[in-house]
């Protein structure tokens, strides 16, 4: 197995990736649309100046193997005084290619360490079915707190998201 398999490079994607980005996120809305609220139908049109606005106003991790993008995962801290203490991590995909080659896990230890400075609870959702996720988010550190039913519908299927929260180091009181 090459080199770069074993180690992603991590990090913050800028304007200038706009255009790899929308591949990425319009795959992973395709290959699996009952895990993002938004849909492909939607994003699909946006054109590249949007995807660079998304950029410049989120915060985007992208993960590389041998420069190419193959994992994403977004941080969001929550707006409002008596919710800033928490973030979300959001829009997490790893192409089928680059799984199993520890592209989600790093991405995940990404987010969590932007988050530690700035907020004490990290949270997420994902969809009950997703086994390999719900692994990697619990072997992370996250635990499940709730379920919301039918959180998502996609073509007339629900599907239920598991409520996922991480209290950061020393910030549980």
């Amino acid at each position: 197995m090459p080199q770069a398999l074993d180690s992603p490079t991590i990090r913050l994607l800028t304007q200038a990736d706009a255009t790899l980005y929308r591949q990425i996120r319009l795959e992973a809305l395709a290959a699996n649309p009952e895990a993002f609220a938004s849909t492909f139908e939607r994003e699909r049109d946006m054109p590249v100046a949007w995807f660079e606005e998304r950029l410049a106003t989120s915060e985007v991790f992208g993960a590389f193997l041998e420069q190419q993008l193959v994992g994403v995962a977004g941080f969001r801290r929550q707006d409002g005084t008596k919710i800033a203490h928490k973030a979300v991590l959001w829009g997490m995909y790893v192409q089928p290619t680059a799984r199993g080659a520890g592209v989600g896990k790093s991405l995940v230890e990404a987010v969590v360490a932007h988050a530690a400075p700035c907020v004490e609870q990290l949270q997420l959702t994902v969809v009950s079915e997703n086994a390999s996720a719900l692994r990697l988010y619990e072997s992370a550190g996250f635990v499940a707190y709730g379920r919301e039913v039918q959180g998502l519908k996609q073509d007339g299927r629900y599907f239920d998201e598991i409520l996922m929260t991480m209290f950061l180091a020393g910030k549980r009181s």
